[in-house]
């Protein structure tokens, strides 16, 4: 099953994908969807129908309460950065005011002349859970959406801490679908990819993380309570631009789409702040 939040009437909507249109609920979004209990949606009864083409998706969690990013997840990344596999995941966070629907304009930080692509996977977390077993966290996984964590290296490289180049306002698309996990499993292994003005710069699988999605749930659980509707970035695969020789950086006019396999892309054009 494939749901979505959509720009509607002034509001938004949870909506779920029937037959190749959206079929609206009433719900505010999919974390709504997800805090009341994920109740069947698969067959819709009644209600407003919109054309897959008519969406204007909104971020799929408008408001999660907890956006967990993890950094250094992909080997190859991994190894092109210059680094060794970590013991550990790299844990950082991210605001909610950072994101943007599938087809919204990404705003380049200002002040920033270093602006990066990173494709990634995200987790969408369904129940709430704390201390989680493997079978547990497993469990707690709604399903996984489409995000790219645009990223201000020269403001993120100004301390140790990656905080204030990783949360500029309106700079992660996060959707458009959420495939659930009944259909996707809760570890797949899917093409990740990210193109810059039609040209390739990263492709993988995730099943090249270090770190999956049930241990990263089972790992940050155990240092925080993860609530429905809440969002895990698990990483981005080699092929930044921080990593290329030369170095390359997104700038007003450049179109970033980012795409996942089975679940959707996200197409993003870049304009000044």
């Amino acid at each position: 099953m494939k749901l979505a939040t959509v720009r509607i009437d002034g509001g938004t909507s949870a909506a779920v994908e029937v037959d190749g249109a959206l079929a609206l609920l009433p719900f505010a979004d999919v974390g709504e969807w997800l805090r009341a209990g994920s109740p069947d949606v698969s067959r819709p009864d009644g209600g407003a129908r919109l054309p897959l083409e008519e969406a204007d998706f909104a971020p799929l969690v408008t408001a999660p309460g907890k956006i967990v990013c993890v950094g250094l997840n992909y080997r190859e990344h991994i190894l092109e950065m210059g680094r060794e596999l970590p013991l550990h995941p790299t844990l950082f966070a991210k605001f909610s005011d950072a994101l943007i629907g599938a087809n919204d304009a990404i705003v380049l930080p200002p002040g920033s002349e270093a602006v990066d692509w990173e494709a990634e996977l995200a987790v969408v977390i369904g129940s709430r859970v704390s201390r989680a077993t493997e079978g547990e966290a497993a469990a707690a996984i709604a399903g996984f959406t489409v995000a790219n964590d645009i990223s201000a290296r020269d403001f993120q490289r100004r301390t140790t801490e990656w905080l204030q180049g990783k949360t500029f306002d309106a700079t992660t698309p996060l959707g458009p679908f959420l495939l659930t996990a009944d259909e996707s499993g809760s570890a797949p292994g899917l093409e990740i990819s990210c193109t810059v003005d039609g040209v390739t710069k990263q492709k993988a699988d995730t099943a090249d993380l270090v770190f999956g999605p049930v241990e990263l749930v089972r790992y940050i659980s155990a240092v925080t309570t993860l609530n429905p509707g809440d969002v895990i970035l698990t990483g981005t695969p080699g092929g930044v631009g921080d990593g290329l020789n030369p170095k390359e950086f997104l700038s007003d006019g450049s179109v970033v789409t980012t795409s996942i396999a089975g679940i959707g892309e996200c197409r993003n054009a870049c304009i000044l702040g």
